[in-house]
């Protein structure tokens, strides 16, 4: 029987009796890094990437997860960033987001449920020809993909224009502050 990475698992290949299946899940069990235990059935340390080599036949560490990884250097991280949230500056570029954002929307969706409705409740307006065989409805439904392209176009504007900037320079004191928490390492 073969693991769910295409490797042949240890003691061979057929089907295996319950027994076996058991006691080769206590080995996975026991070859879990940091003493972890997983009660699934299922589980395949070889699957999960536990146990696997790096090539030189040395096993590759597991990942050591960020809280112990960090300990008190974390935590000040953390407080870095809470900092940088509650900054002038930040306050600013969310502001300035959630005047563009917000407005438009409004507009887009009010825009979007007025021609589903007048479609659905006016069906004599929307049949009203314009020009040949271009009627209301037509040029209302093409009106919604080119208010679509001209909403994208003026949010990548504004925020070139009046965001991207601010978010930059936030973002590299952001990393500057973090990098000196952590000691100069990244």
């Amino acid at each position: 029987m073969q693991s769910s990475n295409g490797r042949p698992r240890k003691g061979g290949g057929g089907a295996e009796s319950p027994a076996e299946h058991r006691e080769r899940q206590g080995q996975a069990r026991a070859e879990a890094p940091g003493g972890m235990t997983y009660d699934d059935p299922w589980y395949d340390a070889l699957a999960s990437g536990w146990g696997e080599s790096d090539g030189t036949g040395a096993p590759v560490p597991a990942p050591v997860p960020a809280q112990q990884a960090g300990g008190e250097r974390g935590v000040a991280a953390a407080d870095v960033y809470l900092e940088v949230q509650r900054s002038a500056a930040f306050q600013e570029v969310r502001s300035r987001y959630r005047r563009f954002v917000v407005p438009g929307v409004v507009v887009f969706l009010t825009w979007y449920v007025g021609y589903v409705v007048t479609a659905t409740t006016a069906p004599g307006l929307m049949a009203r020809p314009v020009a040949g065989a271009v009627n209301v409805a037509m040029l209302a439904g093409l009106g919604q993909f080119l208010t679509t392209f001209l909403l994208a176009w003026a949010y990548a504007r504004h925020a070139r224009l009046r965001r991207d900037r601010a978010a930059l320079e936030l973002r590299w004191d952001t990393q500057e502050l973090t990098r000196s928490v952590r000691g100069g390492a990244l």
